[in-house]
C-alpha cells in the first residue's frame, strides 16, 4: 500500500509540474527505492545470521567452560599427593629392536664396547630401557623460594630373561629454588659433565659412555648462583660434593677388598651464556678432585673439564664436552681409574676424552643427529689386555609420528683399541619406537 500511495504522489507532482522545466525523475526514484529495498532485505539476512553465529559461540563457550572445570576436577584428583601437593606422572615407553656384531658381548643391547674376543652376532629386541617418572611441585619457601623435585626409573635391573626385569633408580633430584640461588640434593650426573648426546639406542646408560662421556648416576649435593651480566648474558657458577663409586675398577682379586668403594669428590663448573634470537652459545669449564683408597694407599683423582652449545640458528646446533685428569673411573670411564703394579704399589690412569653431536632439526617432525666420541688411556699406566683407546660414532635420525610418539633409526660403530689384542670394532643397528607420556 505504501508503495502505491507513493507512486500516486509522484504522479500527481508531475502532472502539476507539467509546464515547469522537468526537475524530478519519478522513474528514478523508484530504481532507487527498489535498491534501497534490496539492502535493507540483505542486513537483516546478515543480522539474523551473526545472531546465530554469537548464540552458537555462547553454547560453544559454555561447554568450553564446563569441560575446563570437569578436567581440573579430574586432574585435582588424579595427581594430587597425600601431602595435598601437585604430582605429574611422566615417562618413556620405549620399545628397541637391534643387531650387533660378534664383538658385542652378551650384557646390554648396545654395548659401549668391542669385546676382546669374538662371539656371535645376536639379533633381539627389548622394552627394558622404558622409564617411568614422577615430578613434584611443592610448597612456598621463605624469601619467595619454592621446592620441585623429580624421581626416574627404569627396567635395567635383574638379567636378561623376560620375566626377571627389576625397578632400577636413575635420576632423582630435589630442587630448592630462589631467583638467582638453587640448592639440589640428588642423584644425577656428575657436576662437571652436565651435557647428553641424543639417543632412544642407548637409554640404559648414558650414550657414549666410556667413549668420553662422564655420566656415572651418583649422589651429589650441589649449590647453584646466577648472576646476570645484562640483556642474553648470564653466569651460572656450580660447586658441590659428589659421591665417586669405586667398585667400576677393574682390581687383581687379591686386593678387592681393599677398595673403599664410596669416596667423596669435590665438583665446580662456571657457565658462561649469551643468547641473540634464536642463537645460544655456552660454555663451561669445570674442575674435580677426589682420592681413591685401595691397598692401604690414596690415589689422587683429578680432572679439567669443559663443555659447550653453540646453537648457530633455530635448526643447527653442536654440543659436546671434553676433560682430561687421573684416575676418573667413579665418574664413568672406562673401568681402568687406577692399576696395582706387581709390586703392590698404585698408581693412577692418566686419561683424556670428549664427544660431540651435531643436530640438525629439519622441520618440526624431522630430526638428525651425527655423534662421535673418544676415550683414550695412556698406555704405560696399564697392564695386561686393558684398553687403550675407545671410539665410538654414528648417527640417527629421529620422525616424529604424533606430538609425543617417536621412532628413530640409529647405526653405530665401536672400536676399541686393546693392549695386546689390538682393534676389535663392533657395529650396532637399532630401530625404536617410544611413546611420551
Amino acid at each position: 500500500m505504501l508503495r502505491k500511495a507513493i507512486i500516486l504522489v509522484l504522479g500527481a507532482l508531475s502532472g502539476a509540474a507539467a509546464a515547469q522545466p522537468p526537475a524530478f525523475d519519478a522513474q528514478k526514484a523508484l530504481e532507487r527505492l527498489d535498491a534501497l529495498e534490496a539492502e535493507n532485505k540483505r542486513l537483516s539476512g546478515e543480522i539474523a545470521e551473526l545472531r546465530q553465529q554469537l548464540s552458537a559461540q555462547t553454547v560453544s563457550e559454555e561447554r568450553l567452560q564446563v569441560q575446563e572445570t570437569r578436567t581440573a576436577e579430574l586432574d585435582a584428583k588424579k595427581v594430587e599427593s597425600s601431602q595435598k601437593m601437585p604430582v605429574e606422572i611422566t615417562g618413556m615407553l620405549l620399545f628397541n629392536a637391534f643387531r650387533n656384531g660378534p664383538y658385542s658381548g652378551t650384557t646390554l643391547s648396545d654395548p659401549t664396547t668391542a669385546t676382546a674376543a669374538p662371539g656371535q652376532s645376536s639379533t633381539g629386541a627389548t622394552f627394558r630401557q622404558t622409564v617411568l617418572g614422577l615430578r613434584f611441585y611443592g610448597p612456598d619457601l621463605p624469601g619467595g623460594g619454592k621446592v620441585s623435585g623429580s624421581v626416574y626409573m627404569d627396567f635395567l635391573s635383574g638379567s636378561l630373561q623376560p620375566f626377571n626385569n627389576l625397578f632400577r633408580l636413575r635420576l632423582a633430584t630435589l630442587d630448592l629454588a630462589w631467583k638467582n640461588t638453587t640448592v639440589t640434593v640428588g642423584q644425577d650426573k656428575p657436576i662437571i659433565a652436565p651435557r647428553e648426546p641424543t639417543s632412544l639406542a642407548q637409554v640404559g646408560v648414558s650414550p657414549l659412555t666410556g667413549a668420553g662421556n662422564l655420566w656415572q648416576w651418583q649422589p651429589q649435593a650441589r649449590v647453584e648462583q646466577r648472576f646476570s651480566l645484562g640483556e642474553g648474558n648470564e653466569i651460572r657458577a656450580q660447586a658441590g660434593v659428589f659421591e665417586s663409586y669405586e667398585a667400576g675398577n677393574t682390581v687383581p682379586a687379591q686386593y678387592a677388598t681393599t677398595v673403599a668403594l664410596w669416596r667423596p669428590a669435590y665438583e665446580a663448573r662456571v657457565e658462561f651464556s649469551h643468547a641473540s634470537g634464536t642463537r645460544r652459545f655456552e660454555i663451561a669449564p669445570g674442575y674435580h678432585e677426589s682420592a681413591s683408597r685401595v691397598a692401604g694407599q690414596s690415589v689422587a683423582s683429578r680432572a679439567v673439564s669443559l663443555d659447550w652449545l653453540a646453537r648457530v640458528s633455530s635448526n643447527i646446533d653442536f654440543n659436546g664436552a671434553w676433560f682430561a685428569g687421573k684416575d676418573l673411573a667413579g665418574l664413568g670411564t672406562l673401568h681402568q681409574g687406577f692399576t696395582i703394579l706387581p709390586g703392590g704399589a698404585a698408581i693412577p690412569v692418566h686419561l683424556d676424552g670428549g664427544w660431540g653431536q651435531l643436530t640438525f632439526t629439519a622441520t618440526p617432525r624431522w630430526s638428525f643427529h651425527l655423534f662421535g666420541g673418544e676415550e683414550y688411556d695412556r698406555a704405560r699406566d696399564l697392564l695386561g689386555n686393558s684398553v687403550v683407546r675407545n671410539v665410538v660414532y654414528g648417527g640417527n635420525a629421529m620422525w616424529k609420528l604424533a606430538p609425543n610418539v617417536v621412532t628413530a633409526l640409529e647405526l653405530s660403530q665401536d672400536r676399541t683399541c686393546y693392549l695386546i689384542s689390538g682393534t676389535r670394532l663392533n657395529n650396532h643397528y637399532d630401530l625404536a619406537l617410544a611413546y611420551l607420556f
